[in-house]
């Protein structure tokens, strides 16, 4: 189960993946549950997306809305 700060983390990579920072911790728990990857930007930034499986987390929110 995500919390809340981990689902509108997970909304923000998916919508606005420049915009997150790092170093967040809800990152962390969304790295490990595989929901988002971190590739590396041009500048050796890191930059998060969304994975196939974080993007299923959100459909099926989606659907139950």
């Amino acid at each position: 189960m995500l919390s809340p700060h981990e689902f509108a983390t997970l909304i923000l990579v998916r919508d606005a993946p420049d915009q997150i920072e790092a170093h967040r911790a809800e990152l962390d728990t969304l790295l490990e549950r595989e929901l988002v990857a971190l590739d590396e930007a041009e500048r050796g930034i890191p930059r998060p997306r969304i994975t196939p499986n974080g993007n299923s987390v959100l459909e099926a929110f989606a659907r139950m809305r």
